[in-house]
């Protein structure tokens, strides 16, 4: 799938203390052969915290939104991604209490308790396509 400007997408933070975060974001304009200037849909700018946060990123951290996938529970062990500090965290169901669960950060090593509606079933996108961790051979 081609990303367009004007498409609502995610970007993938690979700096320290983000490593394994997303953030969703909107295609403004194409920088060059490889890369994008986004608007951020929840991150803000440092010096004015009124403005949403713009930047150009390149264009292997960015991937259009995951599918919805509606589920009842989870299961421990399982591979989720939880919406915390404006995005989302790649983590694992390492327990739960009443409609909560506990999610671990192996990057971390954190453990943090979120309410259901704060967490989605993980996936990646993989040559155009989008597969749910509990589908690939390697999680």
């Amino acid at each position: 799938m081609a990303i367009r400007v004007g498409d609502s997408v995610e970007i993938c933070c690979n700096e320290d203390g983000f490593l394994g975060s997303y953030y969703e974001a909107k295609i403004i304009a194409k920088r060059g052969k490889n890369k994008f200037l986004v608007e951020y849909k929840t991150l803000l700018k440092e010096d004015n915290e009124k403005e949403l946060l713009k930047e150009v990123v390149e264009a292997s951290t960015v991937r259009p939104l995951p599918l919805q996938i509606n589920v009842s529970e989870f299961h421990v062990l399982e591979k989720v991604d939880a919406f915390d500090n404006d995005g989302w965290w790649v983590g694992r169901i390492s327990g739960r209490a009443g409609y909560k669960y506990y999610v671990y950060f192996e990057s971390s090593g954190d453990e943090f308790l979120y309410p259901f509606g704060s967490l989605r079933i993980h996936q990646e996108y993989e040559n155009g396509q989008w597969i749910p961790a509990n589908k690939r051979a390697d999680t």
